[in-house]
């Protein structure tokens, strides 16, 4: 269990000198017990100290490193139940499940799928970070030979799922330079941990509940692994829930060792709409690793979505560039659209105008990534920002005329931004939605 500010207190050396940013020695112990600050803050702490409160400093989840170079992945180490709380730090890794037991050539077109799923949304990439080989003919040459396959096809970060600590052992001898997880199944976790140790590589412990996987994780740990993560395998929906939620609240709140990992789990609905949705909640609910068994676009990007939203920092505005862009091939009679950098604000116009076929410029105004009302409210979007960011864009010597398009929420801006600018100023629609009409009916250079 966790050590008090006051066990933390006795390490330390007494001093009160400030150098930790800290007023006293017994505060900056209460910052470490509490987990918002750590050990190494602390330049004075002795070497003996240092060993007895390696625990205390350490945070509440492992960080877990999988896969080698490019392909490198990490997963863990959050350090709260709720996001506003601060925020979760580590993305839930998307996994795309091939089998020993399709063909090779099915196994090989399934990776090239899972590799080619790539969408762009709010200005984030999102993709598939790994895939699944599992082990269900039972055959530890053709699982080697599976696994290699799948690094070969996908060039994803790859997890090894077997029953057999053997299976285990020659895909993870064939593969070791990658850094596979290793994912002991169906009772070999016990098995599975001399392997894991012997080739230094990550290993997923699968047992069906708490309870089950406790001991395990023990054993691991007094084995030395330190890299592991825990799963509960392929249960109901609200089974994983119920390990999910266990072993997050046990980590965080309770400081609880034995069970401070990341958590993979196997999205398996009786459909793969419900698939889909079972993954959606398991990225929700704390998961590290969800696997899924598709590789439809249309089904991965509800969970790529739903990942990126949940990740995303709840305390920063999601910006984007501020300045000028250009969508399509705009010419000179082309219209120049302003927004602000709020990235919602901005790709709600883009998205518009790229329906619309007809292009034109955005004008992003820095508003430090707040939307047009919250920003002409705080006088951040006004005649005189809105003329800086004309001025600065070069975008006169790019057109045939000087007439810009105003959101229509803040139109009260258009005769101090013509007065500014010396542009005309023309106010769009309201709403984003608009936009395309607007274009196609109303705008004249």
């Amino acid at each position: 269990m966790a050590l008090s500010g006051l066990d933390i207190f006795k390490h330390l050396p007494k001093t009160n000198c400030k150098d930790c940013g800290v007023p006293t020695c017994l505060a900056f112990a209460m910052k470490v017990a509490a987990g918002q600050a750590t050990l190494a803050d602390c330049p004075h702490v002795s070497e003996a100290g240092k060993a007895a409160l390696s625990e205390a400093g350490a945070p509440p989840q492992q960080l877990v490193k999988i896969g080698a170079g490019d392909k490198a992945l990490e997963i863990g180490q959050e350090t709260v139940l709720y996001r506003h709380d601060e925020r979760f730090h580590r993305p839930a890794i998307v996994a795309v499940r091939v089998s020993t037991a399709m063909d090779a050539a099915a196994l090989q077109e399934r990776c090239k799928k899972a590799a080619a799923v790539n969408f762009e949304r709010m200005g984030s990439k999102l993709a598939v970070g790994m895939v699944l080989v599992d082990d269900e003919a039972g055959d530890a040459a053709k699982f080697a030979e599976a696994a290699k396959t799948a690094a070969a096809s996908s060039g994803k970060a790859l997890a090894l799922r077997s029953a057999s600590a053997d299976s285990l052992k020659a895909a993870g001898t064939a593969l070791k330079a990658d850094k596979p997880l290793l994912w002991a199944a169906d009772g070999a976790a016990e098995a599975a941990i001399p392997v894991a140790k012997e080739l230094a590589l990550p290993l997923c412990l699968e047992a069906p509940g708490f309870d089950d996987v406790l001991p395990l994780a023990e054993k691991a740990r007094a084995a030395g692994l330190k890299e592991l993560v825990l799963s509960p395998g392929a249960l109901p929906a609200s089974g994983t829930l119920e390990f999910l939620t266990q072993t997050r609240r046990a980590a965080i709140q309770k400081k609880f060792r034995p069970v401070g990992y990341p958590v993979a789990a196997l999205a398996r609905g009786e459909d793969a709409m419900q698939a889909v949705i079972d993954a959606c909640w398991f990225v929700l609910k704390y998961a590290g690793i969800v696997v899924v068994d598709t590789v439809e676009p249309q089904h991965l990007l509800g969970i790529l979505a739903t990942r990126q939203d949940i990740y995303t920092n709840p305390q920063v505005p999601v910006k984007v560039e501020p300045g000028l862009h250009p969508v399509g091939d705009p010419g000179k009679d082309a219209p120049v659209l302003v927004t602000t950098n709020f990235a919602l604000s901005y790709y709600s116009v883009e998205s518009e105008v790229e329906a619309s076929r007809v292009p034109a410029f955005i004008l992003s105004v820095d508003t430090e990534g707040t939307s047009v009302l919250t920003a002409w409210a705080a006088d951040k979007f006004n005649a005189a920002t809105i003329t800086a960011a004309l001025k600065g864009s070069g975008v006169e010597a790019r057109l045939g005329h000087k007439k810009l398009v105003l959101p229509g929420l803040v139109a009260v801006l258009r005769a101090g931004v013509e007065d500014e600018s010396g542009w005309k100023a023309v106010v769009g629609p309201k709403e984003a939605s608009g936009i395309g009409s607007f274009l196609k009916n109303q705008w004249k250079p």
